[in-house]
């Protein structure tokens, strides 16, 4: 049975560590969309930091999908929505409490990417995490914000000793109401519970009527680990984290060495 849906993780996965698309990359990935293979980018990142890649490599129209916040929404590239596992004000409140609790900085993004934040020392990843989203950033206490709010995701952004320091904490109070996960060394993300990537996999392999063993996912860190376990074949980039590789059907290169485009060859194209 071949393969007909790649899902790949984007930061660290797809892209070099400059955070570039290489030209080696987009030739596989056009390659396999060639074949008619569907490419799924499946990111913690919101719609509005994906569209740059997206154009690069050619995926548009209302046939294909991406899965976006760690899975709390799937949606078509052109942004009709299929699913969304979202969180409310009341969540917002939680984590903007714990934020100065625990003395680390936090942001959170609401269904239209837009990045909020009452830290009036904004921290630098939040720059950084803004610096990727056209839809900006706003600093707002909580009696300025809507009560009707949707959350996408709550992120606690910050170095990562600090949250070395805290994961545990923040773990203790939140992981028996939200889905609580590593995305990178400066990420730890809340999410509502059924949010992650494999449900958000599952939900639109069940969508386009695809089996298991008809896709591939690639990724690097904790939160790909979900998407793994719903996919037939499971890629992890050379430069993943160990957990990953371990229960991995394939290790490719790093993101240096344009590993998903190794991996395509050897499996799709």
């Amino acid at each position: 049975m071949g393969i007909k849906l790649v899902a790949i993780d984007i930061d660290d996965t797809l892209l070099n560590p400059e955070g570039q698309l290489a030209d080696e990359t987009i030739n596989a990935i056009q390659k396999t969309i060639q074949k008619g293979v569907k490419v799924v980018l499946c990111t913690g990142r919101p719609l509005a930091g994906v569209t740059i890649f997206l154009n690069q490599l050619g995926i548009s129209g209302d046939d294909q999908y991406v899965i976006t916040y760690n899975g709390a929404i799937i949606e078509t590239v052109s942004g009709h929505r299929l699913a969304q596992h979202t969180l409310d004000f009341e969540d917002y409140l939680a984590a903007d409490k714990l934020s100065y609790e625990l003395n680390v900085h936090y942001n959170i993004l609401d269904d239209e990417s837009r990045i909020y934040t009452s830290n009036r020392d904004v921290g630098r990843i939040t720059v950084i995490q803004a610096a990727e989203n056209d839809e900006g950033l706003f600093v707002r206490n909580p009696e300025e914000m809507p009560q009707d709010l949707i959350v996408s995701k709550i992120m606690f952004v910050d170095e990562p000793e600090v949250l070395d320091a805290q994961i545990h904490k923040i773990k203790e109070i939140f992981d028996d109401r939200y889905y609580v996960v590593r995305s990178l060394p400066e990420f730890l993300e809340v999410l509502n519970k059924k949010a992650n990537k494999g449900n958000a996999l599952t939900d639109l392999l069940s969508e386009l009527g695809l089996k298991k063993e008809e896709v591939m996912a690639m990724g690097d860190q904790h939160n790909d680990l979900t998407m793994f376990a719903v996919a037939g074949t499971t890629v992890a980039m050379g430069n993943a984290i160990p957990e990953l590789k371990e229960v991995a059907t394939y290790v490719t290169e790093s993101n240096a060495n344009h590993g998903v485009a190794v991996a395509l060859e050897r499996y799709v194209i």
